[in-house]
């Protein structure tokens, strides 16, 4: 039985997704940053599939102690992991620090998923075939080295989230060219717009988001269609080649300049390493 991994597994696009692989007869392990909507969602993935084999997983993504005790947690519960599907995500309508001191879309967008696969890259190395997906935006921005904290520009959500949200597709790309040849791939996949939750939880849908939802959110699409797009990269065996890509309904598609240039994607991955206080394979931090 293959096992996977999804992190925003209660609700929108991350349950979906955590469904449909139930489905597909994979053991699942979901996280979620509340225990309560964490174990709803479980159990109506559990009623609606049938799959006994699902494992909920709690914790808040902003904290790096907490992105730690979950890899250790994952680590226990399962003796091997096929499938990391990076998918939360979050906005903030003002600058919050995490528990670290991170901009917290920041932190959750990027530096979570960052170091939550490293500290799972050996058990998905011994799995392998293994994949990583992490689930991107499409948002033509560039990040700001010389303060991706946000601690001399003024704050806006929407940059802010864009900006953490490209560190995924440099992420990607560093980090495919660091896996050839082990047997674990890694792509972004760009679910496309779709009806979502994003922020909610946090303060991030005012009034005016409200109210386009409730205006055209049922023209939108509905997050099981835009699981489908992460789900076929994870099942389609037509697709197990395909690695360091940047997908849109399964299709290649062209990454902001930035995100192109690998010089960037290492200097966004040196900063991710002393954000997060790992050591890269040489050992130096």
């Amino acid at each position: 039985m293959k096992t996977a991994l999804v992190t925003g597994a209660n609700s929108g696009l991350g349950r979906a997704i955590a469904q449909g692989l139930a489905a597909a007869g994979w053991r699942v392990g979901l996280v979620a940053r509340d225990c309560a909507r964490g174990e709803a969602a479980l159990a109506e993935i559990r009623s609606a599939t049938g799959n006994p084999h699902l494992q909920l997983f709690v914790a808040d993504l902003a904290s790096q102690a907490e992105v730690r005790a979950l890899a250790e947690s994952v680590l226990e519960h399962f003796d091997a992991l096929h499938l990391l599907v990076n998918n939360a995500g979050t906005a903030f309508r003002e600058r919050r620090p995490s528990p670290d001191g991170i901009e917290r879309a920041l932190a959750v967008n990027h530096l979570a998923p960052f170091l939550l696969t490293q500290l799972l890259l050996e058990r998905m190395t011994a799995s392998a075939p293994a994949q990583i997906i992490n689930v991107g935006t499409r948002m033509n921005t560039a990040m700001d080295l010389d303060d991706w904290n946000w601690e001399r520009r003024p704050y806006r959500m929407m940059a802010a989230y864009g900006q953490s949200k490209l560190g995924n597709l440099h992420f990607t790309f560093e980090l495919a060219r660091r896996l050839a040849g082990t047997g674990v791939r890694v792509n972004c996949v760009f679910p496309g717009v779709f009806r979502s939750n994003l922020g909610g939880t946090d303060g991030a849908q005012g009034l005016f988001w409200r109210l386009v939802d409730r205006l055209i959110g049922w023209a939108l699409p509905t997050p099981e269609r835009a699981a489908r797009g992460v789900l076929r990269l994870a099942v389609d065996d037509s697709l197990a080649q395909v690695a360091g890509a940047y997908l849109w309904n399964g299709r290649p598609i062209q990454a902001p300049p930035q995100a192109r240039d690998p010089e960037m994607n290492r200097r966004v991955w040196a900063l991710s390493l002393a954000a997060t206080g790992l050591q890269d394979a040489s050992g130096h931090q």
